[in-house]
């Protein structure tokens, strides 16, 4: 199924259905009367989050949704009936906006999340709603009244636990396969990544998250260069990022404030979110290399950096580990000043296993 994050869609709800204007005329019956039912309802176009969905691919060939129109009144006092309402079903996570695509609708962030987005026209009153005793026999009717029209853009922002940034190749795909089930494409070159990926990692027991891989930023990611920063719609709901920096880069400093930059002029609050930075593909360094690296990372970033490598899977386990804290954090599992749930210390950072158990 192709990926599509992005639709641009018309929506009409129904007009309403037209009053009637009719009399009763029976025979024996002297005095009929006015018998006009009123005109129906036209259905509401109705946006809902709904579980099975991760992309707006359904919106890409089919862009014009009109909700139906009211039925007319009818003699013998009969109302129309009112028309259904349209459901337009999308993945949950996703923002209605209107057309100028800044005006924000509705976020439907939680499975079931419903709004209307536009409400069908009330249906018109017969003339036996207008009956009284000084007009006992009213010509009169109304018309329903129009539905409303709008474009509207639909946003699917993934809803995931963690996300992985960095420079193209740095590895991210690779690390998401090695976390998760995910197949992601895996190659020597870069931008492999053309859309969001999406991993379960479990940790044991019921110890999961879900980690999103994004395309890579560049210098002036911001400004349109490469995939510019649309992709970054798909990590602001996370809960950390896991920040991976290519250890085969010959300025592995410059590498993390590139990534820092483009992160800042996006916006969004994602500079604020709590950042794990990890030195990857160690296993191509010798360990010299990669403690002067870390070393100088460190300095530029203020925290400690992890050693890891997607390939050979060393220090993966205490960079989830790390990971999980930040997102129990959110989920208010842990405490902001805990550590793990089990007291345990940090993960060991060096490339080797231990010291953190899910």
């Amino acid at each position: 199924m192709k990926f599509l994050d992005q639709a641009k869609i018309y929506i009409r709800s129904g007009d309403g259905g037209n009053g009637a204007a009719s009399f009763r005329r029976e025979k024996y019956i002297e005095l009929g009367g006015p018998d006009g039912g009123d005109g129906g309802r036209g259905g509401d176009v109705i946006a809902e989050a709904v579980d099975g969905l991760n992309t707006l691919i359904d919106y890409r060939y089919l862009q014009h949704f009109k909700a139906e129109r009211g039925q007319n009144g009818m003699g013998r006092q009969r109302h129309g009936a009112s028309a259904p309402d349209l459901i337009l079903k999308v993945p949950v996570g996703t923002q209605i906006l209107e057309e100028d695509r800044e005006t924000l609708i509705a976020d439907l962030s939680k499975l079931g999340d419903r709004v209307v987005l536009a409400r069908g026209g009330n249906g018109g009153w017969g003339n036996l709603h207008f009956k009284s005793s000084v007009n006992q026999a009213p010509e009169r009717a109304n018309r329903g009244l129009e539905g409303e029209e709008k474009l509207i853009w639909l946003r699917l922002k993934l809803i995931a636990d963690a996300g992985l940034v960095g420079l193209p190749n740095a590895g991210k795909s690779t690390f998401l396969a090695a976390v998760s089930s995910a197949n992601p494409k895996v190659a020597a070159y870069p931008f492999t990544t053309l859309h969001p990926n999406l991993g379960v990692v479990t940790l044991g027991g019921d110890t999961r998250f879900i980690l999103a891989d994004i395309p890579g930023l560049i210098e002036g990611a911001a400004e349109g260069a490469g995939l510019g920063t649309r992709f970054l719609g798909h990590v602001e709901r996370c809960a950390a990022l896991l920040h991976l920096i290519d250890g085969t880069e010959e300025d592995v400093v410059a590498a993390y404030r590139t990534v820092r930059g483009e992160l800042e002029a996006y916006g969004h609050d994602l500079t604020d979110k709590p950042e794990i930075i990890a030195l990857n593909k160690i296993d191509a360094l010798t360990p010299d290399v990669v403690a002067e690296k870390r070393a100088a990372l460190s300095a530029a970033a203020g925290r400690t950096v992890l050693a890891i490598s997607g390939v050979s899977q060393s220090g993966v386990r205490g960079a989830l580990g790390l990971v999980w804290r930040e997102i129990a954090k959110a989920r208010g599992i842990l405490e902001p000043d805990v550590q793990d749930s089990d007291g345990q210390g940090e993960p060991m950072l060096d490339g080797s296993e231990g010291g953190w158990t899910p």
